[in-house]
């Protein structure tokens, strides 16, 4: 049980939202784009006019990790832009929801009075990176620091098995999680990818409405789920229209600080948003070595915790606000499930990474910002709701119009919880042989949408897991996966060594 009581905190350390800032940036000249940093700049100085000119009382800088430009000395470089000088200045890790663990200890620091105010900042410009590639043209920003420290990407987290199979990249996992899970649920391939396609088209229509977004086009179910030469299959089930689009220039930032200091400042108060309770959780990280993709223990354990933090009542039991990460559709139809809302429920208040824009990792700062607006046009709670890896690191945090106590420091356990709802973890054999069955699946396309190959997560009859192709010229088997009407999930078969040390499935005749 958390530890957590309904006292209140001196409004020096009642952490809120004061300020959000957001830019998106689409000049016609390649030549005229804004670097990384430079929207990071703007986006914190749109903050700092949102709070009313608190940016000078920032000594905690957090960064999201970026990933389309390098620099030699980010935090230093971005303090010296906004002529601060935060006696904390911090650039992190990959993860779609450092964001949300950004802003959850940036509150923390002020409750505990260990820090006056914070910014949360990020920004990508890879749409203009891949345009100044495509034109030939050198881009005028800072040189590229090739010696800068590299960020580590999720794919150096798998098993080697998996980088071998071409299944270690976020595109050709999450399809994994995808059919498990509609097969747990009892849906047909057929309902699960229209559930998606629903899911999808509701994100559309919020980016549709949303000043910020990239894509500005609300979408028909049919739109996303139907497979064209614009938007192609790429890992089953996903078309194009079904996954992140990371070719944006966008920046986002949040300050965050006091209830005291806002107030100073004189910002109106029917602006804040205050900061609540909030929970982390991880999967290990080598997918392999999970017990289920069924669900996630972690996902589970930390939405569970926000369900029972909050006291609110409102339609969507308990939250009128929500941002579940929308990377791909599993996700957030995981979610919702975990949280037990009705599928009418409206899942983003920012409009998802396929439609808004996926700035990489940054998707959960411009969450923020467009949650806070959210608050300020009349929600009461939000859920801000993030995801990093492959379904592996889990951050929530509550959001609301109303104090909150000192509920911002509350520690549900979250991790302990989800270690102790695991199962039994198989061990993995990277030279199988023998019999087994199907315990998941996907069928990856090429730019055309032509088949490459199928993969199978297999539960050998040992008891071992293994990964293992399936060419696109065994037509049945790729027929098996790609039904409409039936999950192969539990399918029997036999996995075998080819030339070259790659495994093989072939499946028992029908």
């Amino acid at each position: 049980m958390p530890t957590m009581t309904a006292s209140a905190l001196p409004a020096d350390r009642i952490p809120v939202i004061a300020g959000i800032g957001e830019i998106t940036d689409r000049p016609a000249d390649v030549h005229d784009a804004l670097e990384p940093l430079a929207l990071m700049a703007e986006a914190a100085r749109r903050a700092e006019a949102d709070a009313n000119g608190l940016l000078g009382l920032v000594d905690s800088i957090d960064i999201v990790g970026l990933v389309s430009w390098r620099y030699d000395d980010l935090p230093a470089r971005l303090a010296e832009r906004l002529s601060i000088s935060p006696a904390r200045c911090v650039y992190g890790p990959v993860g779609g929801e450092s964001p949300v663990r950004y802003l959850h200890e940036a509150a923390r620091r002020i409750a505990r009075g260990e820090s006056r105010a914070g910014l949360v900042v990020g920004a990508e410009a890879q749409h203009a990176v891949n345009r100044a590639k495509r034109e030939g043209v050198d881009l005028p920003w800072t040189p590229y620091a090739t010696r800068a420290p590299k960020l580590m990407r999720a794919a150096e987290f798998v098993h080697p098995l998996a980088a071998q199979l071409g299944v270690a990249m976020p595109v050709t996992v999450y399809p994994f999680y995808e059919a498990a899970t509609a097969h747990a649920w009892g849906q047909s391939p057929r309902e699960a990818q229209a559930e998606s396609a629903r899911l999808w088209s509701a994100y559309s229509r919020v980016a549709a409405d949303n000043p910020f977004a990239w894509l500005r086009r609300a979408l028909s179910a049919e739109d996303i789920a139907t497979p064209s030469p614009d938007n192609r299959l790429i890992a089953w089930p996903y078309t194009k229209r079904m996954v992140a689009n990371p070719n944006v220039n966008q920046g986002a930032a949040v300050l965050v600080t006091s209830l005291a200091a806002a107030r100073a400042a004189g910002v109106d108060e029917d602006r804040l948003a205050f900061i609540g309770a909030g929970a982390s959780a991880n999967e290990p990280r080598d997918y392999l070595a999970r017990d289920t993709y069924a669900h996630s223990p972690a996902q589970d354990a930390v939405l569970n915790a926000m369900t029972r933090a909050t006291e609110a009542q409102a339609e969507s039991g308990g939250f009128d606000a929500l941002e579940l990460y929308s990377c791909f559709p599993v996700v957030p139809k995981m979610a919702r499930r975990t949280l037990g809302l009705p599928e009418s429920v409206s899942p983003t208040v920012t409009g998802g990474l396929s439609f808004f824009g996926a700035p990489l990792n940054n998707y959960m700062t411009h969450a923020a910002c467009a949650m806070v607006r959210a608050l300020r046009n009349g929600a009461k709670t939000g859920l801000l709701y993030g995801q990093g890896e492959f379904v592996t690191k889990h951050h929530a945090l509550i959001a609301s119009r109303d104090p909150q106590g000192d509920a911002v420091l509350a520690d549900f356990g979250a991790q302990a919880l989800a270690d102790a709802a695991r199962g039994e973890v198989p061990p993995t054999d990277a030279t199988p042989e023998g019999s087994g069955f199907i315990e998941s699946f996907t069928v990856i396309h090429d730019r055309d949408g032509a088949v490459v190959q199928g993969v199978v997560i297999v539960r050998m009859n040992n008891g071992a897991r293994t990964l293992a192709r399936i060419p696109a010229e065994y037509a049945d088997d790729i027929a098996q996966l790609t039904s409409a009407d039936v999950f192969p999930i539990g399918a029997r078969g036999r996995v075998q060594m080819e030339v070259g040390g790659v495994p093989e499935w072939r499946g028992d005749p029908l």
